[in-house]
């Protein structure tokens, strides 16, 4: 966490050691130390979960359909997706536009399993706000009752389009910190994340928008369509009395606290951000260590941006603002992380959305797009065209493309 930035960002395991001891037995097999929940995204057997459910696991699977294969993660956002050998699972899609406030959802998943029966339980509730914890703009808060074992699991719409995965819940640890007592406030990944992350890795997916018109499903026959997509994920490895059921965590912290082990000279390694800053110069075609070497050596030198991409280096002698992009790696001077501001969007180069479009700034430049986008509060994304040096700000997010020659953020 930035210094001086409090936050009761809390992680939630399961409640007691006696879950956790009848979770193993119930489970059937000694090397099972957590479980969560999952849901394919396409008919090549990838699906896709919360990180912290396969975070420490000798491997995964899947009951009946084996072992996971090919584990992409990401730790920021709480994701992952892995692959098993089920090429005739139909998908569930990813709801391409915005939840609304208030919204009748449905969440799936394997709560307590070894402790409550092994087959897949429903809840239903309502979106409680757009946003999660410390105005994140990743989640949203939902009143859908979640346990530990949900966690990775579909929130779906009533017409069966996933609005966000379960990832998070404020338990006892809130109330010891606080004195607050929480009353079923649990967060979810919103579906447009999960999007950006399965786009960055190549992965194919299901996109859908809501049948305008069309009568909503009854939880029976939502039921009918959701579950059969909707699977466990066991991780395996050396049993632990203290390990239970995966609990939803609590959302992720932003970027800057997933930090790597700082170079020399006082810098912090942040992995897929971007440093927004004074760029005093280029270096091209270099490798991610040169660029580091190059920044160390030029006393001048306050922070770096590593195009993973184009092989760029961007030297630059300050930092203002740290932004999520995949395409970016960032190094900074650890006494600039303090009072630089983390920015709730994430940034993808040669992505562009459909639709949305209130507002066009010409002659603007990427910073200058971006201000004005942060600035809006109607405003949920901005695409930047840099050789017409257009600036388009939207404000409703769509369905992703890929688009040569355009930046785009999401909030």
């Amino acid at each position: 966490m930035i210094a001086g930035k409090k936050s009761f960002r809390l992680f939630l395991t399961a409640s007691t050691v006696i879950a956790s001891s009848l979770f193993c037995a119930a489970a059937g097999s000694s090397d099972i130390i957590s479980s969560g929940t999952g849901f394919f995204v396409n008919d090549q057997g990838w699906i896709v979960t919360n990180q912290h459910v396969v975070e420490g696991c000798e491997s995964v699977s899947v009951p009946s359909l084996g072992d996971a294969a090919e584990i992409k993660i990401d730790k920021q956002n709480d994701l992952a997706v892995f692959q098993v050998n089920a090429t005739d699972k139909k998908p569930i899609s990813l709801r391409s536009t915005q939840p609304r406030l208030g919204e009748d959802i449905a969440a799936y998943g394997f709560p307590l399993n070894g402790i409550l029966s092994d087959t897949i339980k429903v809840t239903t509730g309502n979106i409680n706000s757009l946003v999660g914890m410390e105005n994140d703009t990743r989640f949203m808060q939902v009143s859908t009752p979640l346990q530990p074992g949900n966690s990775g699991g579909p929130i779906v719409d009533h017409w069966g389009s996933v609005v966000g995965m379960a990832t998070s819940v404020l338990g006892s640890k809130f109330a010891d910190a606080t004195g607050i007592t929480p009353q079923n406030v649990n967060f979810a990944i919103r579906s447009n994340v999960i999007e950006l992350f399965l786009q960055s890795r190549d992965i194919k997916f299901e996109s859908s928008v809501p049948q305008t018109g069309a009568p909503p499903l009854s939880t029976a026959d939502l039921s009918d369509k959701v579950v059969p997509s909707t699977v466990p994920v066991l991780c395996h490895g050396k049993p632990m009395a203290q390990v239970a059921n995966q609990a939803p965590t609590t959302a992720p912290v932003a970027p800057t606290t997933t930090v790597s082990p700082p170079m020399s000279r006082g810098f912090q390694s942040l992995t897929n951000v971007d440093v927004i800053g004074f760029d005093y110069s280029t270096l091209r075609s270099v490798s991610s260590e040169q660029c580091s070497a190059a920044c160390q050596a030029d006393s001048s030198c306050r922070a770096t941006t590593y195009n993973k991409k184009e092989h760029f280096c961007f030297l630059k002698n300050d930092a203002k603002l740290l932004v999520r992009n995949y395409d970016a790696d960032a190094n900074v001077a650890s006494d600039l992380l303090g009072s630089t501001v983390v920015s709730t969007f994430t940034i993808a180069s040669g992505r562009d959305m459909a639709g949305g479009d209130y507002l066009r700034l010409r002659s603007s430049s990427f910073i200058g797009c971006y201000l004005e986008c942060e600035k809006d509060w109607k405003c949920k994304a901005f695409a930047y065209t840099r050789k017409k040096n257009d600036c388009w700000l939207k404000d409703q997010t769509g369905r992703l493309s890929v688009k040569a020659g355009v930046d785009l953020g999401v909030r």
